[in-house]
């Protein structure tokens, strides 16, 4: 394919070392080609540059052919030699002699497939030569476009559609399968490539797969086309199946079809596993019959302006006969003076007499006969202008031919009538001709090959598609002017004595047609064989679908044997479906998936503004692949709303198979990006307005702990988050290294997420690197989340041997966290013995009980509900317990815990302990206390929101200046209690501990004097003595009990 270059080797010169001549000599490959490592030999030895082969930076120069040189003693030497190292296509050889060559090497296989091809020799095998890329856009993108779309459909099947169809419906479908082609971008590197890159791997590999079964099925489609012009236009008589009756004939001809197409696959098969140089030597030959069969066409209809061909077709009535068993359009004919019967008669009648019984529509009307093609100037699109869309079986008729109808029609699929094979509607002509304009990724394929694919491929695709679809609107305009409607309709070309329709316009002979839609299909048919395998090597190669992987492999020139059994295999499937007609729809839905991704991809990459996304054609906008995108989908459930279905549940399952078990790919895909978009909008939302309390659940942070080799310690906490979240909600895994940031956060990083890996657990890992653990808590409480995604709850293990240990770092550390947590206004939840926590893979029963004895806002009945909607926890029930004193109503306030839960749709049992003042901790009685007067106090002064927070932070400074006093009181209130009771009431006492009112804590001392000695049991207030004890109390505790359970958090 490149021009053929010779280095001569340059004589000694004085000043050039001696071994000059021996290093100039560069290798000189078979094809005339010059390796690069020659020409760098050449540069190194040569002690100096020429100006006029090199610029200053060693790039070479585009230097004309014609050496000028002073020295008139080498003129000779040098003369009609050409010593430039690069040059352009067109410099040295005149234009015409130039791509008579190109044209001669002309191959519509892509790179690939000819480097396999040289591997096979052993020469190849032995030296692997580099060659540039030499294809320019005439002959790599735009020939093998129209070779891929000018096919099958345009010679068997464009004359049916325009004759059911109609010259306007038609001519709309042609435009609205023309335009949903043009308006796909045309991309560098393949569908496949592009979409892999551009969408990820799962879109890449659904729509690659979409792709080659598309070019599978193409296969099919061609071979079917082939086996249908040998047998019904070729060798009719070779058909291994005869009907006897004339209902059996398309059964039989299905059968013809498989078992010759099953033999074409086979013989095409292998020849693509013998070698693909036989493939390439015959592509020159299969697109000259594409041309040339075009060009027939074109002469056949300005030769019908001067004379019109002789096709007669018989008519009986207005319906069209099938012209194969007799000669003569007539019902009798007069030999001497004796009136005798013709063939004609005999088809439909029980004898060849003059008074035998004959079919009432035949004994009826009479036979005439019209011309097939009258020709351009006859006026006849006037006629086919409309659609003549019908049922199976339903019969081709002339408008306005005089005709008398029968009574009784049960015999007319007997008699030789040519009727609709297949139901036709506008639908089915869609999908059936949608495959003619699949070919405009042809260019797009063979990137490798050429020598600047970013403006050859737009150039010659667009170049390729407006000649195409200028030849199909016009063949359908002329079609519909030269050719008789029933001729049009009549598929097969019964009519005229099964002459191919199209070929009966052709010039000078219709077997010019036939010939040239033969070889053009058999070469379709093998360039899909050879391509399809090559693509699902591509996608086999890169992994993403694993039980694809052997298909990967092939001989050892890289021929991809598994993937063309495989294809040979699918192929097989097209073929027994044995009928071209049913085939088309399923190609078309898969060809129209994959352009719809590719306009989706290329749309979605100028929306996010990707930066690598740089388009050259300046007339492209992302308004263009949104059109292009509506109008695939649209064509899809025009053609077969089904079959779209179907095409899209398998994009789909293949989709989430990769999703699930494919190889990780990081190709910096568009999905990656709109999805950081979408959540960069929705941070935004969530800025705007604080949650709503019914959208409330807890996003935790959950502080880990590592040991000395950066391993998670309690990994039952995060096995409890998992549980806790259910993959709901925001999730926070933080942990704090002392040291440096760039020594450990890597290793801490991947430890945190192979433990989250290990326990299920969905959310973010947030390393902080701090000179100590209590300032990267801290950091961690303060910084973790963005936006609107930030945590409002922490999740931490409580610390082990806290008081056995001789340094309190520990519990200085636990401590500062909890005031910290309370500073930021986050709920602090502590998980204690958490390694006796239940896995992920456990299954528990029994009851999760809450001791509720402070008001929270019902984030502890909150937590065993969001535990329940785990499976570990799902057969758990909930029980809730709460503390009354006793002198309370135990029993009512069970009645409102009842009435409490129910009203929160909660479901669990509540039980209501009684305990003695004594028992309770000074802090839970305290702070209860203080929640429920702020709460009465604030209803009875019905303050505003400003108000009501300037109270509570005066409350609040009020209990802290109480805390030094109850601290000096502490000797004096403290009660005769054995060690263990006086630590749990003195522990809430300390200076760490909590916020108490003046006035609760002298009611609370004054309870304690009243007290006496602790009861030895705990009573339990639904007694029956009870009751009755509380029959003959009073009462007006109960209204501080109701505030209690309508206090908002």
């Amino acid at each position: 394919m490149g021009d053929r270059f010779v280095v001569i080797p340059v004589p000694k010169r004085e000043e050039e070392s001696p071994h000059a001549v021996d290093e100039d000599i560069s290798p000189v490959e078979e094809d005339g080609g010059v390796s690069p490592a020659g020409g760098r030999q050449h540069e190194q030895s040569g002690g100096k540059r020429s100006e006029e082969s090199t610029r200053e930076d060693g790039i070479p120069r585009e230097s004309s052919p014609f050496i000028s040189n002073a020295d008139t003693e080498q003129d000779s030497y040098y003369d009609g030699k050409n010593m430039a190292l690069f040059e352009e296509e067109m410099d040295s050889n005149p234009m015409v002699s130039s791509l008579l060559n190109k044209l001669a090497n002309y191959t519509n296989l892509t790179q690939g497939v000819v480097e396999h091809e040289e591997a096979e020799n052993e020469e190849g095998a032995k030296r692997k030569t580099v060659k540039n890329p030499q294809m320019g856009t005439f002959i790599g993108v735009y020939l093998p476009c129209m070779q891929n779309i000018l096919g099958v459909i345009l010679f068997l099947r464009l004359t049916w559609i325009v004759g059911t169809a109609g010259v306007l419906e038609t001519f709309a479908i042609v435009f609205m399968c023309c335009s949903c082609v043009r308006t796909v971008t045309v991309v560098t590197g393949g569908s496949y490539y592009m979409i892999s890159r551009s969408l990820g791997p799962e879109f890449g590999g659904a729509v690659g797969l979409c792709f080659y079964l598309g070019t599978t099925f193409a296969g099919s489609m061609y071979i079917l086309g082939t086996i249908e012009i040998f047998l019904t236009y070729i060798v009719p008589n070779a058909a291994i199946f005869a009907a006897e009756k004339k209902e059996d004939a398309a059964e039989a001809m299905l059968n013809n079809m498989r078992i010759y197409g099953t033999c074409c696959l086979l013989f095409m098969a292998l020849v693509v596993f013998v070698g693909v140089k036989y493939v390439n030597k015959l592509a020159l030959v299969f697109l000259s019959c594409v041309v040339l069969s075009i060009l027939a066409t074109y002469a056949g209809v300005i030769k019908t302006v001067i004379e019109p061909p002789d096709f007669p077709v018989c008519l009986l009535g207005n319906r069209s006969l099938e012209n194969h068993d007799f000669d003569k359009c007539l019902k009798t004919e007069v030999f001497g003076n004796a009136t005798v019967s013709t063939e004609l008669w005999k088809l439909f009648c029980d004898s060849p007499f003059l008074n035998a019984s004959c079919d009432e529509y035949f004994a009826s009307n009479n036979v005439s006969e019209i011309q097939g093609i009258p020709g351009l100037l006859s006026g006849v699109i006037s006629d086919n202008l409309w659609s003549n869309y019908g049922p199976t079986g339903m019969l081709v008729e002339k408008k306005g031919q005089p005709s008398l109808p029968a009574q009784d029609a049960s015999r007319d699929g007997y008699l030789p009538y040519v009727f609709n094979d297949i139901a036709t509607s506008f639908m089915l002509l869609v999908g059936i001709y949608f495959p003619s304009v699949t070919g405009i990724m042809a260019g797009s394929n063979r990137s490798g090959d050429l020598r600047d694919a970013q403006r050859s491929i737009p150039t010659g695709t667009i170049l390729a598609i407006a000649t195409t679809s200028f030849i199909y609107m016009s063949c359908v305009v002329l079609f519909g002017a030269c050719i008789e409607g029933v001729v049009l309709r009549d598929k097969f070309g019964d009519s005229v004595k099964r002459n191919l329709v199209i070929g009966t316009l052709a010039w000078p002979s219709p077997w010019v047609i036939v010939i040239g839609s033969f070889f053009s299909c058999c070469g379709a048919g093998l360039q899909s064989l050879t391509g399809a395998p090559r693509l699902l090597q591509a996608i086999a190669r890169d992994g993403i679908v694993p039980f694809l992987q052997v298909f990967g492999h092939g001989k050892a020139n890289g021929e991809p044997t598994w993937a063309l059994l495989l294809t040979a295999g699918i192929c097989e499937i097209g073929i027994l479906i044995a009928s071209l007609d049913a085939v088309a729809p399923i190609l078309s839905m898969f060809f129209l998936m994959c352009y719809l991704f590719v306009n989706l991809a290329c749309a979605v990459q100028t929306l996010l503004r990707t930066p690598n996304w740089r388009p050259r054609f300046k007339f492209y906008h992302w308004t263009l692949s949104f059109l292009g995108m509506s109008l695939c989908l649209s064509l899809m459930f025009i053609s077969s709303w089904y079959y779209a279905l179907v095409a899209m549940l398998i994009a789909g399952c293949i989709y989430k198979y990769i999703e699930y078990r494919g190889a990780e790919k990081e190709w910096g895909d568009g999905i990656r990006g709109l999805s950081l978009n979408a959540a960069r909008y929705a941070l935004i939302r969530l800025e705007e307005a604080p949650p709503h309390t019914k959208n409330w659940r807890p996003q935790l942070l959950v502080l880990l702990n590592l040991d000395a080799e950066l391993g998670v310690k309690h990994r039952r906490l995060l096995s409890f988050t998992t549980q806790l979240k259910a993959g709901k909600g925001l999730t926070i895994i933080g942990s704090v290294l002392e040291g440096t940031y760039m020594s450990k956060a890597a290793e801490a990083k991947r430890s945190e997420q192979s433990a989250m890996l290990a326990e299920k657990t969905k959310g973010f890992c947030h390393v902080v690197a701090s000179s100590n653990l209590r300032d990267g808590f801290s950091h961690l409480i303060q910084t973790a989340g963005l936006g609107g995604m930030k945590h409002n709850s922490v999740l931490m293990a409580w610390p082990t041997s806290w008081k056995h240990t001789q340094d309190s770092v520990s519990r200085r550390n636990f401590i500062e966290t909890v005031r910290e947590t309370t500073a930021a206004h986050q709920a602090l939840l502590v998980a204690k013995n958490v390694d006796g926590f239940p896995g992920n893979q456990e299954r528990l029963e029994g009851t999760i009980d809450v001791w509720w004895i402070v008001h929270d806002g019902g984030l502890l009945m909150l937590l065993p509900f969001l535990l329940r909607q785990h499976k570990v926890w799902r057969k758990c029930k909930m029980r809730l317990f709460t503390v009354a004193q006793l002198d309370d109503n135990s029993i009512q306030m069970k009645k409102d815990l009842q009435m409490f839960l129910y009203q929160l749709r909660l479901d669990a049992e509540v039980e209501v302990v009684e305990m003695h003042e004594r028992d309770i901790s000074a802090f839970t009685y305290e702070k209860t206390l203080v929640m429920e007067q702020r709460s009465q106090m604030l209803k009875q002064m019905q303050l505003s929101r400003t108000e009501r927070e300037r109270e509570i932070q005066s409350i609040a400074d009020e209990s802290r200046s109480s805390i030094k006093r109850k601290n000096r009181l502490g000797n004096e209130l403290q009660l005769p209690l054995d060690h263990t009771r006086q630590g749990e009431v003195a522990e809430p006492a300390s200076a760490s501990a909590q916020l108490i009112h003046d006035r609760n804590t002298k009611s609370h001392a004054t309870l304690n004097d009243k007290a006496g000695p602790v009861p030895d049991r705990v009573h339990m207030t639904w007694t029956k003595e009870k009751l009755i004890g509380e029959r003959n109390r009073q009462r007006e505790a109960n209204v501080g009990v109701r505030d209690l359970f309508n206090m908002k958090p």
